[in-house]
Formats: C-alpha cells, sequence, structure tokens
C-alpha cells in the first residue's frame, strides 16, 4: 500500500501501522462493534514499561493532584490512561471503551488521566490538554475532558473530514463554548490555559509517561500493569477483555 501523509491514518505523523478509515466510518464501525482497525498515536517505537511485565511505581502514574474521573474510597483498583485529545485512537477508545468504564466503576476504582500530548502529528493536542487544564483549575476537569472528547469530530478535525485539524482559531472558539456550557469564568480560562502552571502540569504528565514507558497514545495502566491491546478484535471483545481485568482485580 502506498505511504500517505493523512493524519488519520498513521502513527503519530511518524510511520503507518494500520489504515484507519475515515472519520465517518470509523464512527460507524464503534456503533456497529466492528473490528478495531486504528492504531495508537506514538512515535513507533516499543511502547513497553522500562521493566516489561514488572508494574510501574505508583508515585510515577499518578500525582496526588492529578485528575481523575472517578475516585474509589478503597483505591483497591487505580486506572491511569496516557491520552492525547485530538489522537483518533483516543477518541474511539473514549467512545468504545473508556467513557464506559468510567460509568460502570463509578466509585469503585480510581481512574487517573495523564497528559500524553503528540504536537507533531496532533497540532491542538497541546491547546486541548490546556483547555482540560485550565478548567480542572475551576474543579471542572471532567466537564471538559467530556466536551472535548464528546464534540472531537467538531475541533479536532478539519473540515475534510480526512485530516487532523490545525485550526486554532476555530478550536479556540469552540474550547470557549464548552467552557461557558460548564459553567466556567472565561477570562480566568483564558488566563489559566497559558499560565506556567498549566504548562508545568502537561510537561510533568508527558515527563512521567515517557519515563513509563509511554510512547504511544492511548496507554493504560491497571494498577501499574500496562494493558495491551490486540489488533484485529473487535470493540466488544477489547470491552470485555478491559472490564474483566477489572474485575479480576477487585476481587
Amino acid at each position: 500500500m502506498p505511504k500517505t501523509n493523512n493524519p488519520l491514518t498513521k502513527k503519530s505523523g511518524l510511520s503507518i501501522n494500520v489504515v484507519l478509515t475515515v472519520v465517518v466510518v470509523v464512527v460507524a464501525v464503534v456503533v456497529i462493534g466492528g473490528v478495531l482497525l486504528f492504531g495508537r498515536g506514538g512515535n513507533g517505537a516499543p511502547n513497553q514499561a522500562p521493566n516489561p511485565g514488572q508494574p510501574v511505581a505508583a508515585e510515577l502514574l499518578r500525582k496526588p493532584d492529578s485528575n481523575m474521573l472517578s475516585q474509589a474510597p478503597d483505591g483497591k483498583v487505580t486506572v491511569v490512561e496516557f491520552l492525547d485529545y485530538q489522537c483518533p485512537a483516543c477518541h474511539q477508545y473514549y467512545a468504545a471503551l473508556t467513557k464506559k468504564v468510567e460509568q460502570d466503576y463509578e466509585g469503585r476504582i480510581n481512574f487517573v488521566t495523564r497528559n500524553f500530548p503528540i504536537a507533531k502529528a496532533h497540532p491542538l493536542a497541546n491547546q486541548a490538554a490546556q483547555a482540560a487544564e485550565a478548567a480542572g483549575m475551576q474543579g471542572k476537569y471532567k466537564e471538559m475532558y467530556h466536551a472535548l472528547y464528546d464534540n472531537w469530530q467538531s475541533w479536532a478535525v478539519a473540515p475534510s473530514g480526512d485530516n487532523v485539524s490545525d485550526d486554532q482559531q476555530r478550536a479556540a472558539k469552540l474550547f470557549d463554548q464548552y467552557a461557558q456550557q460548564i459553567g466556567l469564568d472565561l477570562n480566568k480560562f483564558h488566563q489559566d490555559m497559558n499560565s506556567p502552571q498549566v504548562k508545568a502540569r502537561i510537561d510533568r504528565d508527558t515527563a512521567d509517561g515517557t519515563k513509563a514507558g509511554v510512547h504511544a497514545t492511548p496507554t493504560i495502566f491497571i494498577n501499574g500493569k500496562q494493558f495491551e491491546t490486540p489488533q484485529g478484535v473487535t470493540y466488544q471483545q477489547l470491552s470485555d477483555m478491559f472490564h474483566g481485568e477489572i474485575d479480576k482485580a477487585l476481587k
């Protein structure tokens, strides 16, 4: 197959592993539970923990102030996802897996999200991470996280539908709309997006992810052990496998 420069079909803009369909087809596949066709966003390097088979240290995966979608009193199970908001695979995981996991295990697991924007492949990834972190500074991280993914095609994809967008102005206007919808102070939101504090949080997440062996997004850990994603399975099979790992850890 000839090479292509389409950011929706290559792994973080550096190498092509698995050809992705255009967004409309991907959405259709999600709906019907079709076979996983996507490759994760990354640099093409092996995505392994520093010591394969050994859990990554909890303090590297989660900081005391890390953003959480769910929190469990006993803290028996902690899921950590390193994500890139503009990454097509991250959005597909959200639609097919992580949104449901968040709902199904609300209050039963710790679900931590960390930033790992891959700007070379996804020009708006860092801007979206800034929006999420700025919302978090007003106590609305979860709401912005969902707004970014639920409206992903509106800001993350070019109008043609076959490339990721690099339109920062369009994204900024849409992020402002989401901020208003979830009740943020818009002036503070703008200030926080460009603040040293938000930059430091994103840089820290990325550095921790790199130390943990993250090279591609999404990369997910369950109690420190990386969840390996097989190619060629259906979305339902992927969901069943992931739920099975969590259920086993909860016993």
